[in-house]
């Protein structure tokens, strides 16, 4: 640990470029008693420093989560090296989340029963779970076997955890639990006299401290205050309310304090306070704590500030995050200075102040009082590690902690023959002692051992048996039992922490994370499937692409009707014909998309601009969908697709294909699914229970069951054990993910001062990496490890092409159709306009008259309305063609004569000609042009 402040200090020094050390903090409790606490503390602390701490408060209205954002951007633009508050808990997890993103140290001083560890955050207010503890033990220590809670907001409920779920292991008497939730205002009256009714005696009381001198005034009023009724109270503050009116009313009342007001140091934090109140509220009424006593919050926020800025001191960090709101960057060092701060332990007005491995405050002192005539009376303490402790019972001198009293001692270390934690060495050679064993676990103790300098002797635990409590026999079993009866001094194994094991032992820190998970056989291959070549487009992709090709066909049959163009004379050597044909019939344009949907075109070639527009869009649009799809087809043909049987916990509890699973018998892989309050986890201890033969005795036996192929099994263990197996095992394989996440720590003796130093020396290790490579030898290179290729690695499975995939490609399409239709409107409503300048008619009636023919859908021929020698004034144009046949100027017979324009009435009539009408016009076209050729050839 030296090593690392020294690297730390140097490179803090090395970023250190300002001489401002800036700690912001934001107030909304309406009061000048915080900012006057964190004053205080920032004045004390700067004692004696050359560049004294400067306290920058911002101060906000209760709850206003605007205010508080405003004041924490403004608190970093003065590049603070941490924030303080506020107090209201929405303001607070606000202001915690953006410390969180920025990674700027967040100092917390009130109840936080949501707080996470990974939180960028200290929290000096006690852990609610300890803190819950605390009254538990005081219930027992009362044998209290029926009570009533008395709680006042939901919010409080955390802080009754223990309680509610208080077992009494040691009789067959069961503790009955009332719970009461007083209503919202100032009169309780009426939930008390329900609990005077049934005939409780005995009251846990939770509520806050602004409330309770009324509480205990009601209850007195109903008569619930007599020499048989007892109350425990659990705020903090209850030694600062008036306890006169309670002194002689006979009921026992005990309550709980964090320091002694009493004492000079807190009379003289006291009389500071006062005095800073006065001095911040310059002459504004402000109510001071004069003649009161200290509360535990005021306190807090002093420690805080003591604890924070020595954390500053010894890591030599003078410069703060040169963070904003605005900005994306984050403090570098804020995520160090938590997890320094969550390793020291210091003193302070609220006893000693030291965080658990989780980094909360569970481990506390606290005096234990009760209400005498005299006033309050200390009559025992509480902590964590000794629970309660009367003040007659003589407390024998703890020994000297530390590496240096664990030095030259000797240890009896227990583990057991369960790969790769401990085993048997393979040599030829005949071992002796210690150097029978190798392994992860043995490896650890070799390192502890050389950090700590104390020597050590291995022993097996022969039958495997970790340790759980056995209710018929009222005893603790297997290497749990041998440590609490000091038959051995720690167990090194796959030795999970379970909250029931760390009430008889303790742990170090976790020197390994994990959770419980599947082992189960590999997933089998998969048959192809006979229309595999469906699967590289989704359905989605393939209905969009149907709907594509219908609409596109559609659209090419529309603007062929359209585009003037695309009409066309059927018999080129007739220069004036009186009809024209169309080739976008509907079967013509589904055949041209077709074509270029797969590749082999068609004898139909689009005219018109427009038409090219849209048949060029459907081109570029079957080029990406058919390189789309033949990339992806040669995907899934490539691809081994694998059947997964289970791919959650969910799916082997609901069993679709009769799969078994079990667990290691009194493990605490089975324990976990016992304890837990979840549905399905229940429903599977259930099944396993019910089911005994499922059930192994080690590990290893439930990897022989997996790989069984005489039953289809699963076996449930922790992820570690189960990447050991996957190393070296290549037809087994992991399944799902982690249901819960829990450690493994070395066990000893419950109150052993070797505790610390151990945990130290394993966070050491930790920080140094040398766990890491611990495990990657121990795990994938030793015995046989990465003997398994991880043949899915880098595989995954082909999926389907989905719409986002290929939406641009529609949409590309769309938009090309659009213009294409807007350029056909525009060919059409130009050629209408020529006509009617031409034949000097209505344009509006040659436009209308033009779109009655497009939307009649009457076939792919057109009569022409109106032919060039038919015009007023020109018969040349025929004459012209008539001499050149006949060689002569020789006037037209009447029947070779264009008829005379009709009327437009006449005309819409002509448009409507029949095919066979067409047909016979045809038919006489030619009989004249062979007449005309037969005249030639005679002259």
């Amino acid at each position: 640990m030296n090593y690392f402040y020294v690297v730390f200090t140097v490179l803090c020094s090395i970023y250190n470029v300002g001489d401002s050390k800036t700690i912001g903090a934001i107030f909304d409790d309406g009061t000048f008693l915080l900012e006057a606490a964190f004053n205080l503390g920032i004045l004390d602390a700067s004692q004696n420093e050359e560049n004294p701490f400067e306290a920058s408060v911002i101060k906000t209205s209760p709850g206003d989560l605007i205010e508080a954002e405003n004041g924490i951007c403004s608190l970093l633009e003065n590049n603070v090296l941490g924030i303080f508050g506020p107090t209201s808990k929405a303001t607070m997890k606000h202001v915690q989340v953006i410390a969180d993103y920025l990674e700027i140290p967040h100092i917390i001083t009130e109840p936080m029963t949501a707080q996470n560890r990974n939180w960028s955050a200290v929290n000096l207010y006690p852990n609610h779970m300890a803190y819950s503890q605390v009254f538990a033990d005081i219930i027992a220590m009362k044998g209290w076997t029926d009570f009533t809670i008395i709680y006042e907001g939901a919010e409080l409920l955390p802080f009754l955890d223990n309680i509610l779920n208080m077992e009494d292991l040691d009789s067959q008497e069961h503790i009955v639990i009332s719970v009461v939730q007083l209503p919202d205002g100032d009169d309780f009256r009426s939930q008390l006299k329900t609990i005077k009714a049934s005939g409780s005696v005995n009251y846990l009381v939770c509520c806050s401290r602004d409330n309770l001198p009324l509480f205990l005034e009601q209850a007195q009023q109903v008569g619930i205050m007599s020499d048989e009724h007892s109350y425990i109270i659990m705020d903090p503050d209850f030694h600062t309310i008036d306890i006169d009116p309670y002194k002689h009313g006979g009921s026992n009342i005990t309550g709980i304090r964090f320091f002694d007001p009493e004492l000079d140091e807190i009379k003289q934090f006291t009389a500071a306070i006062n005095d800073k109140v006065k001095e911040l509220s310059e002459g504004q009424i402000e109510t001071a704590i004069e003649g009161q006593t200290l509360n535990l919050n005021l306190a807090l926020v002093y420690d805080a500030v003591m604890l924070y800025t020595s954390a500053l001191k010894i890591m030599g960090l003078e410069e703060g995050g040169n963070v904003t709101c605005d900005a994306s960057e984050t403090w570098s060092f804020g995520s160090s200075i938590i997890n320094f701060i969550r390793t020291m332990e210091q003193d302070g007005l609220t006893g000693v102040i030291k965080f658990d491995e989780d980094g909360f405050r569970s481990e506390f002192e606290v005096d234990v009082l009760e209400v005498m005539a005299h006033g309050f009376e200390k009559i025992g303490t509480w902590s964590m590690e000794d629970g309660f402790t009367e003040m007659r019972k003589i407390v024998p001198a703890v020994e000297q902690e530390g590496s240096e009293y664990m030095k030259g001692k000797h240890f009896i270390v227990l583990t057991a023959l369960s790969a790769p934690y401990g085993m048997l060495k393979e040599s030829s050679l005949k071992l002796e002692s210690n150097d029978r064993y190798e392994g992860f676990g043995i490896e650890i103790i070799e390192e502890l051992a050389k950090m700590n300098e104390f020597n050590y002797t291995f022993e097996i635990q022969e039958d495997g048996v970790y340790g759980s409590y056995e209710p018929k026999l009222k005893k603790w079993t297997g290497m749990m039992e041998k440590i609490m009866d000091g038959r051995a001094d720690f167990a090194i194994t796959d030795l999970t922490i379970t909250a029931a094991r760390q009430k008889v032992v303790d742990f170090t820190s976790p020197f390994m994370n994990l959770g419980i998970t599947i082992l189960y056989k590999k997933p089998t291959k998969q048959p192809p499937d006979l229309f595999s070549f469906i699967s590289p487009f989704s359905y989605q992709v393939w209905g969009w692409l149907a709907g594509a090709y219908v609409g596109v066909s559609v659209l090419l049959f529309i603007l062929g009707r359209f585009a003037p163009e695309e009409w066309q004379n059927p018999y080129p050597c007739i220069a004036e014909p009186e009809t024209l044909d169309n080739q976008w019939t509907l079967a013509n344009s589904f055949w041209f998309t077709l074509g270029s949907v797969l590749t082999q075109g068609s004898e139909i070639a689009p005219i018109a601009v427009s038409t090219r527009m849209a048949g060029s869009m459907w081109w570029f649009f079957t080029l990406i969908m058919v390189s789309s799809y033949t990339a992806n087809l040669a995907a899934f043909l490539t691809v081994e697709s694998k059947f997964y049987a289970i791919k959650s916990v969910t799916d082997l509890a609901s069993n679709p294909y009769g799969i078994t699973y079990g667990a290691k018998r009194g493990g605490a892989t089975f324990g976990f699914f016992k304890e837990s309050d979840n549905l399905l986890y229940q429903k599977m201890y259930e099944y396993m229970d019910s089911h005994p033969e499922l059930m192994t005795q080690t590990n290893d036996i439930g990897l022989e069951r997996v790989k069984s192929n005489d039953e289809d099994y699963a076996f449930l263990m922790e992820s570690t054990s189960i990447e050991y197996m996957v190393e070296r095992n290549c037809d087994v394989a992991q399944v799902g993910g982690l249901l819960d996440s829990k450690g493994y720590g070395i066990a000893m003796k419950k109150n052993s001062p070797y505790r610390q130093p151990m945990s130290e020396s394993i966070l050491q290790l930790q920080e140094q990496g040398k766990i890491t490579r611990m495990k990657d030898k121990w795990w994938k290179e030793k015995r046989g490890g990465g003997a398994c290729a991880d043949d899915d690695a880098g595989s995954g499975d082909a999926q389907p092409l989905v719409l986002a995939n290929v939406g641009g490609v529609f949409i590309v399409l769309v938009a090309g159709s659009g213009l294409a239709v807007i350029c056909a409107f525009f060919e059409m409503t130009v050629d209408v306009w020529m006509i009617a300048r031409r034949e000097k008619l209505s344009f509006k009636e040659e436009l209308m008259a033009e779109l009655r023919f497009i939307f009649s859908f009457s076939g792919d021929v057109k009569p022409v309305r109106h032919r060039a020698s038919t015009s007023s004034g020109s018969g040349s144009k025929g004459s012209k063609k008539t001499n050149i046949l006949n060689d002569e100027e020789e006037e037209p017979k009447e029947e070779d004569v264009d008829p005379v324009p009709t009327p437009r009435s006449e005309r819409s009539s002509h448009s409507r000609h029949t095919s066979h009408s067409r047909r016979q016009s045809n038919v006489k076209q030619m009989n004249q042009f062979r007449k005309l050729i037969k005249e030639k050839s005679v002259n």
